[in-house]
């Protein structure tokens, strides 16, 4: 908490403001972050603040990262909703041994997009999972570098795979995204350059390490306060951040309007009760 640096990420998400404002009309457009600016996303570490330290994240307290997130949001909602969704992804990273969390993670360019879960299935085979199945909004899938899906787990014997409690376990699988097939089938109203596609994989084998399991605390590898939050939680902030910061960028550009506008035969906006 007295780390001089605490203050950076919301320090670089602003002063990277102009930069993504003058490429909002092109994101939207494209419905693609532009690659210039992804790389100074990337440079800014913004697609690294809840990866662990271990493969070469910075493990940002929540409070500072929903304020960093609200500064992107406020210059872009794509560009704020990208980075929240790549940053919630990581927390997957310490529910993987160290070799395959560094594999996917440690890239200084690497993000992950997935779907929600499904009624999508894999099949435990030696040494892994046969997967196949089509997940929805995997946000930020045109700048990623691996993909992962959810689902139940199909034993052997036809039957699922059961947690502690008794229910069917949901399973998490990794890999790298030349492996889906990507659906070009986002074109919302807004928030086009989220990119949040629907992808498809059939029968592809994931090994054993790229696979794991957030349902049970005790299986978690990295040891960080950060990490000891529920998921959902940080999942929920992030994506708050983005309507908040949306939100103040819709206000701050009325307040710009209001000062400078003058309808014929009146005063100017501020000026009117």
């Amino acid at each position: 908490m007295d780390d001089p640096n605490r203050a950076q990420p919301v320090t670089r998400a602003r002063d990277l403001a102009p930069a993504i404002a003058a490429a909002a009309d092109t994101i939207e457009k494209t419905r693609r972050i532009t690659d210039p600016l992804l790389g100074e996303l990337h440079e800014a570490r913004l697609f690294r603040m809840f990866y662990p330290r271990s493969v070469g994240g910075d493990e940002v307290e929540p409070a500072l990262y929903v304020q960093a997130v609200e500064e992107l949001a406020k210059a872009d909602g794509s560009v704020g909703w990208c980075v929240s969704i790549a940053n919630s992804t990581g927390l997957f990273a310490p529910y993987l041994d160290a070799e395959p969390a560094h594999t996917v993670f440690g890239d200084p360019r690497s993000t992950v997009a997935w779907g929600p879960p499904n009624e999508c299935r894999g099949i435990a085979v030696p040494g892994g999972y046969r997967v196949t199945g089509r997940w929805d909004f995997a946000s930020g899938c045109r700048h990623a570098s691996w993909m992962g899906a959810h689902g139940m787990v199909v034993e052997s014997d036809g039957s699922l795979r059961l947690n502690k409690a008794g229910r069917p376990t949901m399973r998490t699988w990794l890999f790298p995204v030349e492996e889906a097939t990507l659906l070009d089938n986002w074109d919302p109203l807004g928030l086009c350059g989220t990119a949040s596609e629907s992808y498809t994989v059939k029968d592809l084998f994931v090994p054993e390490a790229f696979s794991g399991t957030r349902e049970d605390p005790s299986l978690r590898r990295e040891p960080g306060p950060l990490y000891a939050f529920p998921q959902q939680t940080l999942y929920s902030v992030g994506i708050s951040s983005v309507g908040l910061g949306i939100a103040r960028g819709m206000l701050d550009a009325f307040v710009e309007l209001a000062l400078r506008k003058t309808p014929r035969g009146t005063g100017r906006l501020a000026d009117n009760a």
